[in-house]
């Protein structure tokens, strides 16, 4: 049950990534782009809980792969998702990811980079590895948070 809620949540989030990533070519308005990014959000949170719940429960992290990629492919998009003009009230996000690009996009990458070496740890199937990396990717999540996220 919980391998296919990963799987649901991380096909979900495929092509509404995708489609973010042409936004501005597509004729969203900052709305439905906030709109689309924070449910992009919720989505790979959640995947990201439920592979956490996974391996404390005992899965084969094998099994995790999928997501752990899935994963590191959002964080990859995650700084287009960010267009100019959409610094909107009801966003999150701080002024910062505009006026500090390039640290808001090294954050991207750094949290991409986790990503991957926690789907290689899936891929070895060493839960202890997976557990691991799986706390880095939540570091490099904390990092950019605090940096680039409001908090209320």
């Amino acid at each position: 049950m919980k391998r296919t809620l990963l799987l649901i949540a991380a096909f979900a989030a495929i092509p509404l990534t995708a489609a973010l990533a042409q936004a501005p070519s597509a004729g969203l308005t900052p709305e439905q782009i906030v709109a689309a990014r924070q449910s992009a959000y919720m989505l790979s949170g959640g995947s990201f809980a439920a592979m956490k719940g996974a391996a404390d429960a005992g899965a084969d992290v094998r099994t995790l792969v999928f997501p752990s990629r899935t994963l590191a492919r959002w964080a990859r998009t995650l700084p287009s998702l960010f267009p100019a003009g959409t610094d909107l009230a009801s966003s999150k996000a701080l002024p910062a990811i505009w006026s500090d690009r390039a640290g808001f996009e090294a954050r991207a990458a750094a949290y991409a980079e986790a990503a991957r070496l926690m789907a290689e740890a899936a891929q070895s199937g060493d839960r202890a590895a997976f557990l691991a990396r799986w706390a880095d990717v939540r570091a490099t999540c904390s990092a950019c948070h605090d940096t680039y996220r409001r908090a209320d």
